[in-house]
């Protein structure tokens, strides 16, 4: 299986991450323009899933080092495929409420105050699983992080007051959103297994799993998820009338359809080589460094689709500050491993 073998071909995975998991949620907006998001999200999940099954039975199976992936799945222990499940099913409550954050309040505010959230809550859960990297700077990024959340999170009440909105909704599904996607990173993580270097060849602990299998089990438990959680929503909207089951087959076409599942392949094309990244960066850093996505999902929010447009004079500059303050951030915590 391939495996990351330098630091620097890690940090450059980190920042493909952070593109990808800042700029998926486009292809939401775009189909949003002619379905529901609950209708969106199933090829979301369907996307997930393709993306880990083509990268385990490719890069995952062929090499010298390690197991391949079916090999590996076999010898997988059922609490350490239970682990990289149950992170699937967490990420997939906390992704779809997310989702809903973007469409109510925009992603220049779903983006900044949940991803943001959760990058202070990933980046701590998992620096216990592996402490690695410095404990003050990661400290001291994350409080940077921080200090973004609040400003972007003064700006989109502005807009909304503005506007005759109620910031609230969008605010608070934001919220519990970053609370939820900060804590299944580390269920992934542990289940992960460690790389030696036996003899000039890379192996696995027993018992754990490669991370393409890990990926694939977590993607497994997302898509499974997503009949309890996205039934849910479709029958109980936080906005509208609810969503028939039909809809997905009567009002679907061949190109919205296919923009779902290319957002479902960008995602997880991103949190794979995130992955991949942290056996050489560890993951309180891949992590970390990965949800620089905020930013990302900002600017497309602020300067593409023009979420901000209406807002009050004055909105730029706690938007630009905010900006500021999640590069500091994001700066200090890649330093923070060097």
């Amino acid at each position: 299986m391939y495996t990351v073998t330098s630091y620097s071909v890690a940090v450059a995975f980190c920042f493909v991450t952070m593109l990808c998991w800042g700029s998926w949620a486009n292809t939401q907006k775009l189909a949003g323009k002619e379905w529901r998001f609950q209708l969106f999200y199933w090829d979301y999940a369907i996307g997930v899933l393709l993306l880990a099954l083509l990268l385990a039975f490719t890069l995952g199976s062929n090499g010298e080092g390690g197991r391949g992936f079916l090999q590996d799945l076999r010898q997988g222990e059922g609490r350490w495929l239970m682990s990289a499940f149950a992170g699937g099913v967490i990420f997939n409550l906390s992704n779809i409420l997310l989702v809903a954050a973007i469409d109510i309040a925009g992603m220049a505010v779903a983006f900044p105050v949940g991803v943001g959230l959760a990058l202070i809550l990933g980046v701590v859960s998992t620096y216990f699983v592996r402490p690695e990297g410095n404990p003050r700077l990661l400290a001291l990024g994350v409080v940077a992080v921080a200090v973004a959340i609040v400003l972007d999170a003064m700006a989109y009440r502005r807009l909304a007051s503005g506007g005759g909105r109620t910031p609230g909704k969008g605010i608070v599904l934001s919220v519990v959103a970053g609370v939820l996607m900060g804590f299944f990173y580390s269920y992934v993580a542990r289940a992960i297994a460690p790389m030696h270097d036996v003899g000039g060849v890379m192996t696995l602990e027993a018992g754990k799993l490669s991370p393409y299998t890990a990926i694939v089990v977590f993607s497994a438990g997302l898509l499974l998820s997503n009949f309890v959680w996205n039934t849910i929503l479709m029958a109980k909207p936080f906005v509208g009338d609810p969503v028939p089951f039909g809809d997905y087959f009567s009002k679907g076409s061949l190109r919205l359809h296919s923009v779902g599942i290319l957002g479902g392949v960008i995602w997880n094309l991103g949190m794979s080589l995130n992955i991949l990244a942290g056996a050489k960066a560890g993951p309180a850093l891949s992590y970390g460094l990965g949800q620089g996505a905020t930013m990302v999902g900002a600017l497309w929010g602020v300067f593409v689709w023009k979420e901000f447009k209406s807002a009050p004079a004055g909105t730029g500059r706690l938007l630009a500050s905010m900006f500021l303050f999640y590069g500091i951030g994001l700066a200090i915590l890649i330093a923070s491993r060097l």
